[in-house]
C-alpha cells in the first residue's frame, strides 16, 4: 500500500468510530510520511504533534490491519515503536480489528 492508501483506510475506520481515541491524537510515522489522527478522529498527513506516535513501515501496518502481523509481536521484534501515551495506542485495537 502507498501512503495515500494507508491514509484513505485509516480515515475509513476512523470515520465509523471517530471518538475512539477518546479525545487523544495519535501519528503513524512511516519513512514515507506521517498519518495523523486528532482528537475529533479527523485524519490528515502532516507533522502534527499527537499523544502517541506509532513509527512502523507501511508494509509492517498494512500486515497488521490484515491481521498477518501481530501488533504486540511486531513491536518486540522491532517492527512497530511505540513512543509517549501507550494508552492511546491500545485504543487502535478497537478500529483495527
Amino acid at each position: 500500500m502507498t501512503l495515500q492508501e494507508i491514509t484513505t483506510k485509516i480515515t475509513q475506520l476512523a470515520e465509523k468510530s471517530p471518538d475512539f481515541l477518546g479525545g487523544s491524537s495519535l501519528k503513524f510515522v512511516f519513512p514515507e510520511g506521517n498519518v495523523h489522527i486528532d482528537n475529533t478522529g479527523k485524519v490528515s498527513n502532516g507533522e502534527q504533534e499527537a499523544d502517541c506516535s506509532l513509527l512502523t513501515s507501511l508494509e509492517d501496518l498494512e500486515k497488521i490491519m490484515a491481521g498477518d502481523l501481530n501488533p504486540m509481536q511486531a513491536v518486540m521484534f522491532g517492527k512497530l515503536k511505540i513512543k509517549g501515551d501507550m494508552s492511546v495506542a491500545m485504543k487502535l485495537q478497537s478500529i483495527l480489528s
